[in-house]
């Protein structure tokens, strides 16, 4: 009798922290895919530098999330589609998905942030160029859990900045 009831105890337990666990890994999965994302930008930065040519991440809607593929420029006139298409514009590394490496994750808008999750001005290349500067704009990603993370990238300097949207207070506040 007692082993039932100690049994019963430890079931009831689990079952109030399971949720919480899964939650807490969800978060963690959306933070380490931002964190993910941004070195994949400090890379393309770094290869820009190291190139002496513009180096640009390439953001496209997917059926089944967004892609992002780094591509250098070719011709010295910068990454651009139309050179991209025409394969004058060479990718250095495959196309991926946060939501591959990520279960649950994807560039994403969660809420009442807006609905373009890649908001790069009025194209969907993120460039670098060889003086380390960038194109500004900010890119969001999403977890299973709703948590919403937003890749913030300075122009003048070409470096990241991450922040999380804490829905109960309606900020966003900076992480590390």
């Amino acid at each position: 009798m007692e082993l039932v009831f100690i049994l019963l105890v430890v079931a009831i337990v689990a079952a109030v922290a399971l949720p919480q666990s899964l939650a807490a890994i969800d978060r963690i999965r959306a933070a380490a895919a931002t964190r993910y994302l941004a070195s994949r930008m400090a890379s393309a930065r770094a290869q820009a530098v190291r190139r002496s040519a513009t180096v640009a991440m390439r953001f496209q809607k997917a059926p089944t999330g967004f892609t992002f593929r780094t591509f250098v420029d070719g011709n010295g006139n910068g990454v651009r589609t139309t050179d991209i298409e025409a394969a004058v514009d060479l990718p250095i590394d495959g196309a991926g998905a946060l939501s591959d490496l990520f279960p649950g994750v994807d560039i994403a808008v969660a809420g009442s942030a807006g609905s373009d999750p890649v908001r790069l001005g009025a194209t969907d290349l993120l460039s670098f160029t060889p003086l380390g500067t960038a194109t500004a704009g900010s890119i969001y990603v999403r977890g299973r859990d709703r948590s919403q993370y937003a890749i913030r990238i300075l122009g003048t300097t070409g470096r990241t900045r991450i922040q999380r949207y804490v829905e109960r207070t309606g900020r966003w506040t900076d992480t590390f």
